[in-house]
């Protein structure tokens, strides 16, 4: 299965925070660093995104 990544809206190519997500199925939510799509991912569980999406947009 090819995985749709979704790049960060507060990402840019400059920039050293270069996240994208993909949502492979209903139970998982997948974090990669674009500048490296090879490198490791993180998995997480829907509620543990939702619980990290506020300190991650915080400015």
């Amino acid at each position: 299965m090819k995985l749709e990544w979704i790049k960060s809206s507060y990402s840019t190519s400059s920039g050293p925070d270069c996240v994208e997500v993909a949502t492979p199925d209903e139970g998982q939510v997948l974090v990669r660093d674009s500048k490296n799509p090879t490198g490791p991912r993180l998995a997480l569980t829907p509620t543990a995104w939702a619980a990290f999406l506020p300190h991650a947009t915080a400015r």
